[in-house]
């Protein structure tokens, strides 16, 4: 019969899951080994909390639960910021960890503490697995990761139960909610009355518009009423951003505010879709008038009050979209060409002056990788300028962590992508303090002989915190630290590892990256306070 770890694990297999990441301790081997069991892989990572992320980088690949697993303790406690991202960001994420039996726990307090309570407040759902509902436990957490807002769902699992043989004859039959646009009512009237009679419609979409596979209705829309549309950062890439409805990515630029607001004010009618201002700067919080006609599709009702809408529907987006775009026909909007003036300022503001510095670095980098590259990015100032200058053709085009901004994730993304689909080209843009922090994890690469190159903004700064700690008027503090020599670091750890100062080497070393059987780090040397004034 099968043990408690085989149904957990085969029932993860059967939601799509395919690998699992983690660092092995003793209270967990049975899991491990239930999941090997099942088909799945397991990756061993040098951290937790890049494990949580390296997971991620598959579910955006296979859509289905990503799975992180953790040993009693201090492997818990390790991944909590992998945690509450997915939480913030929409990842569905299960959490595996090992925990001593209940009646051990009440004389037995070595690395023993209450991982459900630590947990609580930043997953959708905590478990202890219990005899007996193990099938329930299992069916309940994967169902909870993906439905309506997507997150981390907690699973704890007693080393003694994990082991235990369970007679469970068949799977829990799940019944899928039927997914169902708005009803025809008067709200709905009003809101295809608006689009009808709109002269300068806008569309932002968000990070709902992924988890809900809703691009396609997004992209038919605008295109069908030739409706311009900005995305959040996560939402790159729903509108192949070489159309020219495409105006790109919006968020947390002050650069780009100040060519995008301007159209925002003179729209007459703004749709969103699937719209989380959860990554938005601040300067998004109420950012149009009461009197601005705005139409929401989100999954939930709005309470988080960082704008309000004039009509809203909650429901699947892109069902409220098709139902909403029925029997609507094109018409000339936008007489004054206003959305193209937009996009043609955002291009030219983000493009750079010709010479080397982190605007030359993204631009090589688009040219030489492939159309199809997925990318992803750290938090710093690299990732602001490059949300806006790196053009996603795809949705989950551009992987990072827009709603928590956490250091450290662009590589974990990009490596975790790439393992669930080794054929992709994936490049992996970080800061020089991000990459400091996860150094360990170059040995995944390695292990993994994943031809990843990972290039690295050096400014031996915190360059972000340190144009707001000058703008701000304080002393410099806290924010500089002594240069690293990562291109020694990479061939010490069995990569390959290059130092770059211009475009042309630079492409050459990304081309070259591709048919290595290791990762290939490219540490990028720039000016301290580049982006001054770019982002």
């Amino acid at each position: 019969m099968p043990s408690t770890a085989d149904i957990i694990a085969q029932r993860l297999y059967d939601a799509g899951c395919r690998h699992a990441f983690g660092i092995p301790g003793g209270e967990v081997l049975e899991l491990m080994d239930g999941l090997k069991r099942a088909g799945m892989k397991f990756v061993l990572v040098k951290h937790e909390n890049p494990g949580g992320f390296m997971a991620e980088g598959t579910h955006h690949f296979t859509e289905a639960p990503c799975v992180l697993l953790a040993t009693v303790g201090p492997g818990v406690a390790n991944a909590v910021n992998a945690i509450v991202n997915a939480y913030q960001d929409q990842v569905p994420l299960i959490y595996l960890t090992g925990c001593v039996d209940a009646d051990v726990a009440q004389t037995y307090t070595h690395q023993v503490f209450d991982h459900c309570t630590l947990l609580k407040s930043v997953t959708k759902a905590t478990f202890t697995m219990a005899d007996g509902a193990i099938d329930v436990i299992i069916d309940k957490a994967v169902a909870i990761s993906m439905d309506g807002k997507p997150g981390p769902v907690h699973i704890d699992v007693p080393i003694s139960l994990a082991t235990k043989e369970q007679n469970i004859p068949a799977p829990v039959r799940r019944v899928t909610p039927a997914i169902s646009g708005p009803v025809e009512g008067p709200e709905f009237v009003a809101a295809r009355t608006a689009l009808e009679n709109a002269k300068r419609p806008l569309m932002i979409a968000g990070v709902e518009v992924l988890h809900k596979r809703a691009a396609k209705d997004v992209s038919d829309f605008c295109h069908k009423f030739n409706i311009p549309l900005l995305t959040t950062y996560k939402a790159k890439g729903v509108l192949a951003e070489d159309d020219a409805l495409a105006l790109g990515g919006v968020g947390l630029s002050p650069k780009a505010d100040e060519i995008i607001f301007p159209l925002v004010a003179e729209s007459d009618l703004i749709i969103l879709a699937g719209y989380d201002p959860i990554e938005m700067r601040s300067s998004w919080v109420n950012a149009w008038g009461p009197e601005k006609t705005v139409i929401e599709f989100s999954d939930g009702p709005n309470t988080h009050y960082v704008h309000q809408a004039s009509i809203s529907f909650v429901g699947h987006v892109g069902a409220g979209l098709n139902a909403l775009s029925e029997g609507g026909q094109s018409r000339e909007i936008w007489p004054n060409n206003r959305p193209s003036l937009v996009r043609a300022a955002l291009k030219k503001a983000f493009a750079g002056d010709g010479h080397w510095g982190a605007h030359a670095i993204v631009a090589a980098a688009r040219r030489a990788m492939p159309r199809n590259t997925i990318a992803a990015v750290d938090t710093g100032a690299h990732r602001i300028l490059l949300s806006q200058a790196w053009e996603c053709y795809e949705p989950r085009g551009l992987m990072q962590s827009t709603a928590l901004c956490t250091m450290g994730v662009a590589m974990p993304l990009a490596l975790g992508r790439k393992l669930a689909e080794p054929e992709r080209p994936v490049i992996a843009f970080c800061g020089d303090a991000g990459i400091e922090m996860i150094l360990g994890d170059l040995a995944t690469a390695r292990d993994q002989k994943m031809a990843v190159p990972i290039v690295v903004f050096v400014d031996e700064s915190l360059a972000l915190i340190e144009l707001k700690q000058r703008g701000s008027g304080y002393d410099n503090l806290g924010v500089d630290f002594g240069g690293t020599d990562f291109a020694a670091v990479a061939n010490a750890m069995g990569g390959v590892g290059v130092t770059v100062t211009d475009e042309v080497s630079l492409e050459a070393e990304l081309i070259k990256s591709q048919s290595r059987d290791t990762f290939t780090l490219i540490a990028c040397p720039i000016e301290r306070k580049a982006y001054d004034g770019n982002i």
